[in-house]
């Protein structure tokens, strides 16, 4: 019973609660953001492509620099990264919120914001999801990412409910005002964090060849090198549809701005409630068969979306889809801490961020496929292109790893005949 409580003890660690919370919050601000930016420029340009552009470069400084924020973050503070951070986010936000309330905001100047702001985030994977990783007890590992994950779902849920509500009461100034206050309560939360690290010289030299060994040793290890190839299928085909919510809710479905957020926040609750399940251990099923089984669900419930005539029901896909999401959300992480070696771990984290970075690529692809095709066509093709390719790297991964078990039996067998 006594170990069984101090285990407890250390699943609800006061640093954890307040890595989680900080998490967290930090999805409200992005997500909220992302909905009212996209909000915003479609009401200027009408333009698919416009929106999607805005929304991308949030997420191109992950694929610049996620796998580098790796390697930075093995060699400086993880705390003094996070917080640095939520400063610069906080002022950020504030110059936005100030132009809006001026009423010279524009396209450009948001997607600027969300480039620094992206810039900050392409670091969270290696410095704060990293130091969760750190501070979970032995044997805890998987619950703690899980309920990690889970806070994530729910305040990317919260993002896209709020920001839909705030935009259509108090517009983009009122949007801006939130992420800010929101920013500085974080920024608050993090300053008593105290993090132990044993810290790496940094060098830019160093760290190019860093990142490159990181990448020889993910490609040598086959479930991380599955995480990587899954990452990059679902950010750049799966969900890019996230740029265009607002254009599909407004022109296909015709709801009202604070409806839009609906739209974007189903998936987010589906997530929340399979999330439940993970943090409680259920289902028990392979890592490979939740990861793989997981995206391909998400991938087909965003293909049949578009086709569905009902506001509601297209909501319950989502919904649905979302299970899936949670689970490959939970694996991505906990596949990698768990099979990297410890020394590389923020570099596979940075490697993580990189290749979801690959979102704004994707983003842009359905955005001029929207302003080309239609945004029905344009979402159904992206997301069966990446069911398709999820569905080709489990299969790959199931054959690496059947070879590797063939290869141990036969070691294992010459070493007994010797």
């Amino acid at each position: 019973m006594e170990t069984r409580d101090i285990t407890t003890r250390h699943f609800a660690a006061p640093d954890i609660v307040r890595l989680w919370v900080i998490g967290g919050t930090n999805n409200v601000v992005r997500w909220l953001e992302l909905l009212a930016s996209g909000l915003f420029t479609y009401e200027l340009t009408r333009s698919g492509l416009m929106v999607a552009a805005v929304t991308a470069a949030r997420t191109l400084p992950m694929l610049m620099f996620g796998a580098f924020a790796g390697v930075l973050s093995e060699a400086l503070d993880r705390t003094r990264i996070m917080q640095s951070g939520m400063v610069i986010t906080a002022c950020t936000s504030a110059v936005i919120c100030g132009l809006a309330v001026a009423g010279v905001a524009r396209p450009w100047q948001i997607a600027l914001a969300n480039f620094i702001c992206g810039t900050i985030w392409s670091a969270e994977m290696s410095s704060r999801r990293r130091m969760v990783g750190d501070r979970a007890a032995p044997g805890m590992l998987s619950r703690v990412i899980a309920v990690d994950s889970l806070a994530g779902a729910s305040t990317r849920m919260i993002g896209p409910l709020l920001g839909g509500v705030v935009y259509e009461v108090v517009g983009l100034p009122g949007a801006y005002a939130v992420t800010l206050l929101l920013s500085v309560m974080n920024f608050v939360l993090a300053w008593p964090l105290a993090h132990r690290q044993v810290s790496q010289r940094l060098a830019l030299g160093g760290a190019v060849r860093d990142l490159l060994e990181g990448v020889r040793a993910a490609v040598g290890i086959p479930q991380v090198a599955a995480v990587l190839a899954v990452t990059i299928a679902m950010n750049a085909f799966v969900f890019c549809y996230s740029a265009l919510v607002a254009p599909i809710a407004l022109t296909l479905f015709h709801v009202s701005n604070a409806e839009v957020g609906l739209l974007g926040a189903a998936e987010s609750a589906g997530a929340l409630i399979a999330g439940l399940l993970l943090a409680r251990g259920i289902p028990r099923l392979p890592a490979r068969t939740m990861m793989i089984g997981g995206s391909a669900l998400f991938a087909a419930c965003l293909a049949v979306m578009p086709l569905i005539p009902s506001f509601p029901l297209a909501c319950v896909v989502l919904l649905l889809g979302g299970s899936g999401t949670a689970a490959f959300s939970n694996m991505q992480t906990m596949l990698v801490l768990d099979g990297a070696p410890p020394a590389m771990r923020s570099r596979m984290l940075g490697l993580i961020t990189g290749c979801i970075g690959t979102g704004p690529l994707g983003q842009l692809l359905a955005g001029w496929l929207a302003d080309t095709l239609g945004l029905r066509l344009a979402v159904e093709l992206v997301a069966l292109t990446g069911l398709c390719a999820i569905l080709g790297i489990g299969w790959v991964w199931r054959r690496a790893e059947r070879r590797a078990i063939i290869a141990a039996k036969a070691l294992a067998g010459h070493s007994t005949r010797r």
